[in-house]
């Protein structure tokens, strides 16, 4: 669904040498310098740079050419050209068979061979190696030569028996007739049309023929063939031909061949009847995907250009020219779209195309097809062309269109070929299906002022065209009468009144009484690639030039600067794909100008955005004229959906990178971009507002309509935004979206006050049941749809989100109650009400069988009764209960309708629910037969209601006391209500004595003993101050159990020695001292504790000089000992240091060659950068890279638990070269500082020393000490510092700094609190 549009013609003028019958005949491209060279009859060579065309003001400017005379003897004159790209010469043939090469630069001419019966045809093959060039010997002669003039092998083209036919005067004059080669793109065929003899009479037939060998591949059948002409398609695929068919009353038709030279497919070039349409040449475009071709009609010669699509061919384009003028086209191998035509007399036109979408900004298709525009209304049907649903027929070709739609009036301007404008009115929209099949005769409009041809025409309001025109072609002459007498050359930019003299009929569309008129001419002095309409400033439009200045138009004003928020604007590059966006930027309408240039670089306001998009196109959720959403499609195939606030913000990344993906990390999630399958798509229109939809076609044709979820959001959060609730019900459930997303937006505290104007319109019970039923505890939008961006469209509703309470059981309570208040009574209204308890979190399955319990009760009482009122407000209890079974499992249903105490509700469920009677028909029996309360507690030990369970067993009485300790006992946790509910003495004893043997059982001695004591159990409660190693409890117990001295006196030493053995000597030796008194045990407790000062301050109460000296030996000998520990800690230190040095070190030198040889992980490629890094940390300047992997692939979890306890065992090691080397020195430096006890420790020793005066060996103490943690910090210190830094100085990064820094700086500090000030040295 495009359109090709003419958006530059420039016509210049040739000045011809000669003053007489001069005509230009023949043309060649030279590709690498972008010249054309023309050959003359007067056998003059005409040299042009296509940069010349660059300006076509004045298109009566002559053209700055280069001529150059070929010398030929009289009466000779060139018949064949062409421009050898490998020898940079020109190629020529003449009449009398010379073969001559002209070197252009050095203009020398060449004579290489001659050719017997003159020239007729030359064509240098694609590959530039072989030359074909026929004769006109005989009936054509056939000659491939190589470039070195070789002659490789000669053919005879034509298949005439000797005598069966005589051609009368040979004459090889300049014609058209005469025979041609065509090559294959890879220039490994070939073809040619020759002349056969068959039943009598000449006809043709086109022979396909092996470059290299010179064999026949094949042939065609022998048809009527017009005038040889022959045009190879470049990709190879087909061979077009031009010949009359007979079932086409003489129309000649343009067919299809396959190198096997079988007919693939033909469309007829004329209307039926048009018997005397002629054909001059065809010419395919270089992308093999656009056929124009010089057709002779009646009054005048037509440039047409065709398309194929969906297997139709689509006249696109017409220009006409005079008979007289002898038009002649051929495509510019470099750029697809471009055409070059010439006349006889010198007039060079370059006419360049562009692809543009022929649906509008509504969604409606307009197909370009000759004189037929094909319309479609893609919001009603996706109808690819051919198809359509009603069409417009014009009386010449149509040529350009404009659309207005608008203030609900939709309009529609026509340029057709022969220049005149038509116009047509279209019904409402809601009328056009009503059209379809129907074919409309669209009338010409009156115009009275000269158009000229027109290359852009934009609709300013519903009177008012703009449009840009080109006065002084030769195809001017062939345009409407008006047209023709105008004095104009060069471009205008014309204002067009359009008026309606008859009213329009309503449903119907008019074409008739439309008037226009030229009310203003814009003389222009550089071309215009585009024209947009300005939808934020009324009459007025933005203009943009050649080079990519953009300036506005306003009517009745002319141009002026465009400039957006303080800024002009001005594209980069030139723009030929310009369309306007009217965005809402604070409550402020601005136009958001938009470019595509031809190398995909897509520009907003002048900025770059894109640099490799391949169409795009504008969508607006509100369905009116203010986007919303920015949609691109690059050439990766990648489909990305923009919010126009974040484009204006700048939040997306300008340039590339945004909008390229890589293959290997492509995530979908991210939910930025859709995937598009069909390689080469291009999206061609969006459906606005909540159709929410984006429109591809691919290459192939067909047309694809998709929605992204974007899209979908975005629409569903301002169906939300407008409390349109059943058009946001209807999004969600026609695109699947999750359902929570109508609750979740917003809030769901918020959508608990719109509940009631939800049901009510949506007024659907299945519609409300399937949203009931998709409800759960989890905000989507930031799970689900986390990636999505909500906030800005969040701030249109004042409603906070809160995460507490429970949103599932909220939100189906407050459609319950909606139900139940503004929904009439009926069956499905009760089943939804069910579904709405059902769902709730937890399900309310007891509440859910109450209602179908009243239902049974009301169904029972009222069965003798004719009453069917309830029949028809609410559904059977049978039919209700199998809803609820379908809704919930059938086990909980009946579990639930158990713990109802409801044996015949128990029993209609199980049948429901295809139990078999077997199983559950003697239970319920069982349970009948039962009391009450055994009852009771029988079905709430199955459903393991344990709470309610001891509440039923101890109201059956004290006869059931022994089940009431056992269902205790099996659930620990009732311990505290059995206490609560048995009032009992003695049986609270016993459940207190139990609750203390659990307690011990599970450990807990200590809550143990309190319970034994509770309960008068001495015996238990000192065995559990026992275990739990408090002897201060079990002496207390003791004592409370009336222990004698000698018991109390044993139990103390038993319990000394119990707590010594478990490390704790210095409660040892209260005990000892206090209950034992052992003055020389407790001492040596003491000592062991590391408690010097508390063994000193005894030994000195009891003046005892035995345990002094004790004290003293003891404390001397642990002062030497620490000393000798921390001179070897002091070394350690040094020695982790200096090796975590040089890791550090040769891993930086590492780092610093992988770097210089450009070898960065982040040019490498995922798996590569993976094994790079693990390798990489790997290394040490002590490994020689032993690392090796698992060979086991599964293990057991024993052996994974097995190998977790070894790796923390070696967790303390080291080793050297491994990977974590470097870090694990850091932490072992860091493992090595003082801790808390050992300085209070510490301390205590050295008080004690200086009270026994052994002064000398507390400082010796102190200073080791100091300078073992004074070496630790400083060593810490050293290597946080360097694992930052990028270097290691061995002057800035030196121990000696670091630890004198640290003993000035640090003395005063908490860590170094424990060190006497006595004997800090200076």
């Amino acid at each position: 669904m495009k359109n090709l549009k003419l958006f530059s013609e420039v016509s210049q003028n040739i000045q011809l040498h000669s003053t007489g019958d001069e005509a230009v005949q023949f043309a060649a491209y030279d590709i690498d310098q972008s010249r054309l060279f023309f050959a003359s009859s007067t056998n003059f060579v005409y040299a042009l740079h296509l940069s010349s065309f660059q300006n076509g003001r004045d298109s009566a400017k002559v053209l700055p050419v280069e001529v150059c005379s070929i010398d030929l003897e009289a009466g000779d004159f060139i018949t064949a050209f062409d421009y050898l790209a490998e020898k940079e010469s020109l190629l020529i043939g003449t009449s009398r068979g010379l073969l001559l090469v002209h070197e252009v630069a050095s203009n020398v001419t060449e004579l290489v061979g001659n050719i017997e019966g003159g020239v007729k045809c030359l064509s240098p093959s694609p590959t530039g190696d072989l030359l074909g060039l026929i004769s006109g010997f005989g009936f054509g002669q056939l000659l491939v030569m190589t470039y070195d003039w070789d002659l490789m092998y000669e053919r005879a083209l034509s298949e005439v028996p000797e005598g069966g036919y005589v051609r009368e005067a040979d004459d090889v004059s300049v014609n058209c007739e005469g025979p041609s080669i065509s090559w294959r793109g890879d220039g490994k065929y070939f073809a040619t049309m020759g002349e056969v003899f068959e039943s009598g009479s000449m006809h043709k037939k086109i022979k396909i023929w092996e470059s290299d060998s010179g064999a026949l591949q094949s042939s065609s059948e022998a048809k009527d063939f017009m005038k040889a002409i022959l045009e190879w398609m470049p990709s190879g695929a087909k061979i077009a031909a031009v010949y009359k068919k007979k079932s086409d009353d003489g129309c000649p038709s343009i067919a299809f061949f396959e190198r096997n030279g079988l007919e693939r497919s033909s469309f007829s070039i004329g209307e039926p009847g048009h018997a005397n349409v002629g054909f001059e040449s065809l010419k395919w475009s270089s992308a093999s995907d656009l056929l124009a071709g010089v057709v002779s009609c009646k009054t005048h010669d037509a440039i047409r250009v065709w398309f194929f699509s969906n297997n139709h061919w689509y006249l696109k384009q017409e220009f006409r020219y005079p008979r007289e003028a002898g038009v002649m086209v051929m495509w510019d191998p470099t750029k697809p779209t471009q055409l070059i035509c010439w006349t006889l007399a010198g007039q060079v036109t370059v006419c360049n195309f562009m692809w543009v979408t022929a649906v509008m900004e509504d969604s409606t298709a307009f197909v370009v097809d000759n004189n037929k525009i094909l319309v479609t209304p893609l919001s009603l049907s996706l109808m690819p062309p051919p198809m359509y649903l009603f069409s417009l027929t014009f009386s010449s070709a149509v040529r350009d269109i404009a659309y207005y739609s608008r203030n609900s009036k939709n309009c529609l301007a026509v340029f057709l070929s022969d220049g005149n404008l038509s116009f047509v009115e279209f019904p409402a929209r809601d009328t056009w299906e009503d059209l379809e099949g129907r074919d409309f005769n669209a009338e010409v409009s009156e115009c009275k002022t000269a158009l000229g041809s027109v290359t852009h025409l934009l609709w300013l309001d519903v009177h008012s065209l703009l449009c840009v025109s080109a006065y002084g072609s030769s195809q001017n002459k062939c345009l409407s009468s008006g047209s023709s007498e105008t004095e104009l050359h060069g471009s205008y930019l014309l204002e067009v009144e359009v008026v309606c003299h008859e009213d329009h009929v309503r449903d119907q569309v008019t074409s008739s009484g439309f008037a226009a008129s030229v009310t203003s001419q814009t003389p222009l002095e550089s071309p215009v690639m585009a024209l947009a309409w300005n939808p934020s400033k009324r009459d007025s439009a933005f203009v943009e030039f050649d080079g990519g200045k953009v300036l506005s138009y306003a009517s009745r004003s002319g141009f002026m600067e465009t400039r957006i928020n303080d800024n002009s604007i001005s594209f980069p590059s030139a723009c030929p794909w310009v369309r306007v966006a009217q965005v809402d930027v604070g409550g402020v309408h601005k136009p958001l100008v938009c470019g595509l240039d031809d190398m995909g670089r897509l520009y907003i306001n002048g900025k770059s955005l894109c640099n490799n998009c391949s169409s795009f196109s504008f969508y607006s959720e509100l369905d009116n004229e203010v986007v919303t959403h920015l949609i691109i499609l690059t050439k990766q195939d990648f489909l990305f959906i923009l919010d126009t606030e974040d484009v204006l913000e700048g939040d997306v990344a300008l340039g590339n990178v945004y909008f390229v993906i890589d293959g290997r990390k492509r995530d979908e999630e991210v939910m930025s971009y859709v995937n598009v399958w069909e390689k080469g798509a291009k999206v061609i229109g969006v459906l606005n507002g909540d159709e929410a939809a984006v429109i591809l076609q691919t290459i192939r044709g067909n047309l694809e309509c998709i929605y992204p979820r974007k899209l979908v959001l975005s629409s569903i959060t301002n169906a939300l935004a407008q409390q349109r609730f059943k058009d946001a019900l209807n999004l969600v459930r026609r695109h699947r979206i999750d359902f929570n997303v109508i609750v979740d937006l917003y809030g769901w505290q918020a959508f608990l006050q719109s509940a009631v104007e939800f049901v009510e319109q949506v007024n659907n019970l299945n519609h409300v049941t399937e949203f009931v039923c998709a409800m759960k505890n989890e905000d989507v939008t930031e799970t689900l749809y986390k990636k999505f961006s909500f906030s800005k469209k969040r701030d249109k509703v004042s409603q906070a989100k809160d995460l507490s309470g429970n949103k599932v059981s909220s939100v189906l309570q407050a459609i319950r109650k909606a139900l139940e208040e503004h929904i009439p009574e009926s069956p499905s209204r009760e089943l939804c009400i069910l579904t709405t308890l059902a769902r709730s979190d937890p399900p309310a399955i007891e509440e859910s069988l109450m209602r179908i319990k009243s239902v049974r009760e009301m169904e029972l009482q009222n069965s003798s009764s004719d009453d069917n009122s309830i029949k028809k407000s609410r559904p059977s209890a049978e039919e209700a209960l199998k809803h609820l079974l379908w809704l919930l499992d059938s086990d909980a249903v009946f579990e639930a309708a158990l713990g109802l105490y409801d044996l015949n509700l128990a029993a209609i469920v199980a049948l429901n629910s295809q139990r078999d009677p077997k199983e559950f028909l003697p239970y319920l029996q069982e349970l009948e037969r039962m009391s009450e309360p055994l009852m009771h507690f029988n079905i709430d030990i199955k459903l393991q209601r344990f709470d309610s369970a001891l509440k039923s067993i101890v109201s059956a009485g004290d006869g059931y006391f022994p089940d009431c300790m056992n269902l205790i006992k099996k659930n620990p946790q009732l311990f505290p209500l059995g206490l609560q509910l048995i009032t009992d003495s003695e049986k609270k004893q016993a459940v207190l004595e139990a609750w203390g043997d659990h307690l011990t059982d599970e450990k807990r001695f200590e809550d143990a003993a309190t319970t034994y004591l509770c309960c008068f159990n001495l015996e238990k409660a000192s065995k559990a101050y026992r275990e739990c190693g408090d002897w201060s409890g079990v002496l207390r117990v003791g004592a409370l159990m009336k222990l004698g001295k000698d018991e109390i006196l044993k139990l103390a030493y038993e319990l000394c020695e119990e707590v010594n053995a478990l490390g704790k000597p210095g409660e040892a030796a209260k005990i000892a001292l206090e209950y034992c008194g052992d003055i020389s045990g407790g001492v040596n407790l003491l000592i062991n504790a590391r408690e010097w000062e508390e063994a000193l301050r005894v030994a000195f109460m009891h003046t005892e000089e035995g345990l002094i000296s004790v004290v003293k030996s003891s404390a001397l000998e642990c002062a030497n000992g620490l000393v000798s520990e921390f001179k070897e800690s002091i070394e350690k230190v040094g020695k982790y240091l200096t090796r975590y040095l040089a890791v550090r070190q040769r891993r930086l030198l590492l780092a610093a060659k992988l770097k210089s040889e450009e070898r960065s992980v982040i040019d490498l490629d995922d798996d590569t950068a993976s094994e790079a890094s693990s390798n990489l940390s790997g290394m040490s300047a002590y490994t020689l890279g032993t690392r090796r992997g698992s060979a086991a692939s599964v293990t057991s979890s024993t052996a994974t638990k097995a190998r977790d306890l070894r790796r923390q065992r070696k967790s303390g090691k080291i080793r050297a070269g491994s990977a974590g080397e470097e870090m694990a020195l850091v932490d072992h430096l860091k493992g090595m500082r003082m801790t808390e006890g050992g300085k209070r420790e510490l301390k205590s020793l050295l008080i004690c020393l200086v009270t026994l005066g052994e002064k000398e060996s507390a400082q010796k103490l102190q200073q080791t000490a100091e300078n073992l943690q004074v070496a630790q910090v400083a060593a810490v210190e050293l290597a946080d510092d360097t694992v930052s830094s990028e270097s290691v100085d061995e002057e800035v990064y030196s121990f000696e700094r670091y630890a004198q820094k640290t003993r000035s700086t640090a003395r005063g500090s908490d860590a170094f609190s424990w060190m006497l000030k006595v004997f800090v040295s200076p």
